[in-house]
């Protein structure tokens, strides 16, 4: 059955009760609170911890003084949240959406960049990433894994996906006539860039795959300078970007993913676009456009310092206390010194005093220590994945640290899980959730046709791979996973520190509320009752 936001009438009415009643605080009477533009940053692994240790410094990196000083900077005027959380499941497109929406993914309908949709029809051509296709398969076949990665992209090698998305690669919808579902048709609720742009204002966003079109809500048009270079293309040397101009690191051009300079390089793209956008320009600076009123975009480089192995060398980390490798240390310097050009350029333009910055992370990354890791099955050939021990009861299992599972038969969950238990150590898991114990935290799976019917948090470490060039992976429950860093920045704002648990579908309201826009515009706001963050009373447009 395809989920409908009609079929929980009941229970949706008590939610947006509780959310009118929240959003009660927020007047018709709006003051100017002197911020004309939100700069959005996702900085994608990047926890708390991080975040604290390189603002302060550490023993034995950097002689003891912070790392990232703009950051640091940043925060002597801004509020930073110590408990700040990601979404569960931690992946990018549910970690995404929950920034971009406000909502979790009972109300968005995002679990995983690969996930499974028991309503929708398999696409027409099978994709480059091996997801079944048919031309005939609409809509005589329900039940399809739902792939929004770059192997839906036209041309996956090239840095511009070969011009975007490919509709033969996408899911379609039967009971629309089989039309392709886009990741922007995919997602239930609206953006903050639909919402900033249905206000009359200017938005631009840069992100990591051409499948980060959902970005612009299910209008199709939040974004009005939509900017996503191929992160898993083939590397080529990028004239426009210092430093660049030829390929940096030539033992590793399969993927920018690949190579801890590499990726530098891909971000520094999406860097000039953000000053590109600060200037007045359009992202590749071609053409004249409005500074948006909402921008931003996410850095790889962090994410990548915590994972990669390349050739015998690993990032990550060197102990408990997240004290960073030499190589993750140039990742977050580097991700640092890129946000300390934009606020260059922004004071250069005379635009810093009413910028707001919100710098958060759509995920973690697990585990922090080193020692904690476990690939299975690199590690310990004896060891299986969920997934392989359900084997053929399983439509679609995704995993990284965790296992997301959807059955082929749904009455089987209770045998699927007593099989699980069986085997709990040789899975290396932490603990099963199934039934009651899925619709507490999404909706019921035997309603909502995208919601799994069994979820695996394994052990701590614990990471779900093949191969040994993973050091960590994110998409799990796990305080590592989800534990990231929130800044919220103002030239306005007297710096505080709030150690009360937020959560990042937090940012959505704030972002737009400072605006000046009534939060209840967001569709998430009124069904999840999201709440604007904590501690920005002083610069509140709505008192």
């Amino acid at each position: 059955m395809n989920f409908r936001f009609r079929q929980y009438a009941g229970p949706l009415f008590l939610l947006a009760a509780f959310a009118t009643e929240a959003g009660a605080q927020f007047v018709n009477r709006v003051h100017d609170n002197g911020i004309h533009r939100v700069l959005l940053i996702s900085i994608d692994g990047m926890h708390a911890l991080d975040f604290l240790n390189c603002s302060k410094g550490i023993a034995g990196v950097n002689g003891g003084a912070p790392y990232c000083p703009t950051l640091a900077q940043l925060a002597h005027t801004g509020v930073t949240y110590q408990q700040a959380f990601a979404s569960k499941p931690s992946d990018s497109f549910p970690g995404s959406a929950a920034l971009a929406t406000g909502g979790s993914p009972r109300t968005t309908g995002f679990y995983y960049d690969v996930a499974y949709d028991r309503a929708l029809s398999p696409r027409p051509l099978t994709t480059p990433g091996g997801i079944t296709g048919g031309a005939n398969l609409c809509p005589g076949t329900k039940g399809t894994q739902v792939g929004f990665d770059e192997t839906i992209d036209v041309d996956l090698s090239r840095l511009d996906g070969g011009g975007g998305i490919n509709p033969a690669y996408l899911p379609r919808d039967p009971a629309n006539g089989c039309s392709p579902v886009y990741p922007h048709n995919y997602l239930r609720v609206n953006t903050i860039f639909e919402v900033v742009r249905a206000s009359g204002r200017y938005t631009a966003w840069s992100d990591k795959h051409p499948a980060y079109d959902f970005y612009q809500g299910p209008s199709g048009t939040g974004v009005a300078d939509f900017y996503s270079p191929e992160i898993n293309s083939n590397v080529v040397p990028l004239p426009s970007v210092p430093g660049c101009t030829s390929v940096v690191d030539t033992t590793a051009t399969g993927s920018w993913t690949d190579s801890f300079q590499n990726i530098q390089c891909y971000d520094s793209l999406k860097v000039q676009a953000i000053v590109n956008e600060i200037d007045g320009k359009y992202h590749d600076g071609s053409r004249s456009a409005q500074v948006p009123a909402l921008f931003g975009m996410n850095f790889q480089a962090v994410s990548v310092g915590q994972k990669l192995v390349e050739h015998g060398v690993k990032g990550g980390y060197l102990d408990s206390t997240g004290t960073p490798g030499t190589s993750l240390l140039s990742e977050i310097q580097f991700v640092d010194q890129s946000i300390g050009k934009m606020v260059t350029e922004l004071k250069n333009q005379g635009l810093y005093n009413d910028t707001l910055f919100i710098i958060s992370a759509k995920h973690g990354q697990s585990p922090i220590d080193p020692a904690q890791v476990l690939r299975i099955p690199a590690d310990d050939a004896t060891l299986k994945s969920p997934g392989d021990i359900l084997g053929s009861m399983v439509a679609q299992s995704v995993e990284d640290d965790i296992s997301l599972n959807w059955l082929t038969d749904q009455t089987q969950t209770a045998a699927a899980v007593q099989s699980l238990s069986a085997n709990a150590a040789q899975v290396g898991i932490g603990e099963i959730l199934s039934g009651n114990a899925i619709t507490l935290m999404f909706n019921d799976p035997s309603v909502d046709s995208r919601v799994p019917d069994i979820i695996v948090t394994p052990k701590v470490g614990v990471v779900y791979t093949g191969k040994k060039k993973k050091i960590a992976e994110h998409g799990g429950f796990s305080y590592d996973d989800t534990n990231v860093m929130l800044l919220v920045s103002n030239a306005s704002i007297a710096p505080a520190v709030i150690g009360t648990p937020v959560q990042t579908t937090q940012v959505a309201p704030t972002a737009v509320s400072m605006l000046r826009i009534q939060p209840d515009a967001l569709d998430a706001f009124r069904i999840e009752g999201t709440q604007v963050l904590p501690g920005l009373t002083a610069i509140s447009p709505f008192q």
